[in-house]
C-alpha cells in the first residue's frame, strides 16, 4: 500500500522573474531557503542535510525566467519525490510563483509522513515567499542542527514558544520579545513549524519526522554568539549535533 500525493502552493513576489529563477534553480538560490545545502549542477541536482548526500534529482525541464523541473528516481519501493516550479512575470516587477510537489509515499505508515510533508513544505514555501521579499539576490547560510528525540511534542512547543517570548498559539506576524531573537516577526506557524524572520535571515523549527526537533535556519552569515548555545539547550539536556 501506498499513497501518490500532490501539493500545490503559489504566491505573488516583488521580485523579478530573474531573480525568482536564481532562487529555486541554482544552488546557492536554493540552499538560501530550502533545507540543508543544494548543488545544481549540469542536469543534477544534490541536497546534503549535514550528514551526506541524500539521492540526487534529475532536471527534467529548465526553461530560464519560467519553468525548473527536476525528480529522483524512483526507489524500489517506488518512493519518488518531482518538484516543479512556474513563475509567470506581470507588470510592476511583480512575479507569480507557483509550485507544484508531487511523488509516492511507500507503505502502511504514509499518512504521517504525508502530513509532516505538508507542514514542512508550508514552512518552506513561506520561507522561499519571505527570502524574496527581503534578501533578493542574497546568498544565505543554511545551518541545520537535530536533536534528540522528542518524547513530548506539546510541551517542547510551549518551551520553545516561550524562549521567543511569543504566545501560545503563534501567527504570522507575532513579534518575539524575548533575547533569544529580539526584533523577530513570526512568518510561518503550523502545528509542526515555526518560522521566524530577522534582519539576519530566517530561524526554523520543525518537528522532524523521525521524532526529533529540526533547527533548520538561514543566515547572512554565521548565528550571533551568545544567543546559539540556547536554542540548542531550548529542547535538550544533550544539546544538538551538527
Amino acid at each position: 500500500m501506498g499513497k501518490e500525493f500532490e501539493q500545490r502552493h503559489d504566491a505573488e513576489v516583488d521580485a523579478s522573474p530573474q531573480q525568482v529563477w536564481d532562487a529555486i534553480a541554482t544552488g546557492p538560490g536554493i540552499s538560501s531557503w530550502f533545507v540543508g545545502r543544494t548543488e545544481v549542477t549540469g542536469d543534477t541536482v544534490r541536497t546534503s542535510f549535514g550528514d551526506g548526500w541524500i539521492p540526487a534529482g534529475t532536471v527534467r525541464a529548465a526553461e530560464p525566467g519560467h519553468r525548473f523541473v527536476y525528480a529522483g528516481d524512483p526507489a524500489p519501493d517506488g518512493r519518488f519525490v518531482a518538484y516543479e516550479y512556474l513563475i509567470e512575470g506581470r507588470d510592476r516587477a511583480a512575479t507569480v510563483l507557483r509550485t507544484v510537489t508531487s511523488g509516492f509515499l511507500p507503505g502502511d505508515d504514509w499518512a504521517g509522513e504525508f502530513e509532516a510533508m505538508g507542514f514542512g513544505g508550508h514552512l518552506f514555501f513561506r520561507t522561499l515567499v519571505d527570502y524574496l521579499r527581503r534578501f533578493p539576490g542574497e546568498v544565505l547560510q543554511p545551518a541545520t542542527f537535530l536533536g534528540t528525540r522528542v518524547d513530548d511534542w506539546p510541551a517542547t512547543w510551549r518551551t520553545l514558544y516561550a524562549a521567543l517570548g511569543v504566545g501560545p498559539d503563534p501567527a504570522p506576524g507575532d513579534r518575539t520579545d524575548a533575547r533569544l531573537l529580539p526584533g523577530g516577526v513570526v512568518y510561518c506557524a503550523n502545528p509542526q513549524a515555526l518560522g521566524v524572520a530577522t534582519g539576519d535571515g530566517f530561524y526554523r523549527f520543525l518537528q522532524g519526522w523521525h521524532g526529533s526537533l529540526v533547527l533548520s535556519h538561514v543566515l547572512t552569515g554565521p548565528p550571533p554568539p551568545g544567543r546559539w548555545p540556547e536554542f540548542l539547550d531550548v529542547n535538550t539536556r544533550e544539546g544538538f549535533r551538527r
